[in-house]
């Protein structure tokens, strides 16, 4: 009999057939519309067209993430022998963490491709503030982010290294805050506890509980992908981004104003240098540190992906205390420049 999220989870990787669909159909051909899908789009008003655009751009730029790391996750929890990982971490809570933070060097996975995989070390019995130290170091860590950052920016660039050592030190530092929580289990949704509480049987092998838990994760996980893409389209349409681009030559405001773009884009960390290089001429070097990395560490298909696991408030705690520690080395960078 198969688990009640198995249903969910089919119903989800319709929707994202759907999507992918949907996708190739109002997909932009040579003279601006898709084979087929041309009289639809043209039918649609410019803002609407704009927002199915940046909406199914960011759902289909996160989506190989998403599915790759739902597959180390599930790697993770069932193909990983018990005590394996346990065993190879430091028993140091401080030294823990710290380890957690650099697994992004070996698992290059973007930031909405890592919820699934900290979901799968809480689910192993990881704390949640050694999941979170991973989930906010990773993406900047990852290598492929370091090397587009290096090939936008240059390998002596202060920029590369206030991203990769901030992102670093950022990660810990909440790990650490986490760590003071004297509930940490109360940080978790009452579903993620029960699933941690009922881990699936070994009832039908290793290949049949992968399945399982395959579905059960993108029952979860791709709705609120889906959801975190509607929003980011729906503010980059509804937003004026020429306003937050008059902001870039304040040592603060440009910092803030950046920070909510880089919140609003929700551009895989792997990319983003690329995107801001094209207008980092009008922006002091803080402020472009401030959304390479506020990008990376907490953008809204993040927030609502972290809701999959965290409770509302333990996600505004985070976003908010991630933004005030990126805003401080940002604004620290461009008063010294």
């Amino acid at each position: 009999m198969r688990p009640r999220g198995s249903t969910a989870g089919w119903l989800a990787a319709g929707l994202v057939s759907a999507a992918l669909i949907a996708a190739i159909v109002l997909r932009p051909g040579p003279s601006g519309g898709g084979a087929g899908g041309s009289a639809a789009v043209a039918a649609l008003p410019a803002a609407a067209q704009d927002f199915v655009t940046l909406a199914l751009a960011v759902f289909l730029e996160s989506l190989p993430f998403v599915v790759l790391g739902t597959l180390i996750s599930i790697a993770v929890r069932i193909w990983v022998p018990s005590g394996v990982l346990e065993r190879a971490l430091p028993r140091r809570p401080a030294l823990r963490r710290l380890a957690l933070s650099l697994f992004g060097i070996v698992l290059p996975v973007c930031e909405c491709g890592n919820v699934p995989l900290a979901r799968g070390l809480l689910q192993r019995g990881c704390s949640p503030a050694e999941a979170v130290t991973f989930l906010l170091a990773a993406p900047i860590l990852n290598p492929v982010t370091i090397l587009t950052t290096a090939h936008a920016f240059g390998w002596g660039s202060e920029i590369l290294w206030a991203r990769v050592l901030g992102g670093f030190v950022i990660a810990n530092l909440l790990g650490w805050w986490l760590s003071t929580h004297p509930r940490p289990e109360a940080l978790l949704t009452p579903e993620f506890r029960a699933s941690c509480a009922h881990p699936p049987g070994d009832a039908g092998g290793r290949l049949a509980r992968s399945a399982d838990a395959f579905l059960a994760e993108t029952s979860q996980l791709m709705p609120a992908l889906a959801l975190g893409a509607v929003l980011a389209g729906a503010i980059q349409v509804g937003v004026p981004r020429g306003a937050l681009l008059a902001l870039g030559a304040d040592p603060l405001w440009s910092v803030i104003a950046l920070l909510v773009l880089a919140a609003i884009i929700s551009l895989c960390a792997t990319v983003d240098a690329f995107f801001i290089l094209s207008v980092s001429a009008a922006f002091l070097p803080g402020s472009v540190v401030a959304f390479l990395l506020f990008g990376a560490l907490m953008d809204v298909k993040m927030i609502v992906l972290l809701r999959t696991t965290f409770t509302g408030r333990a996600v505004a705690q985070l976003a908010f205390l991630t933004a005030l520690c990126v805003a401080a080395i940002a604004w620290g960078m461009n008063l010294a420049a």
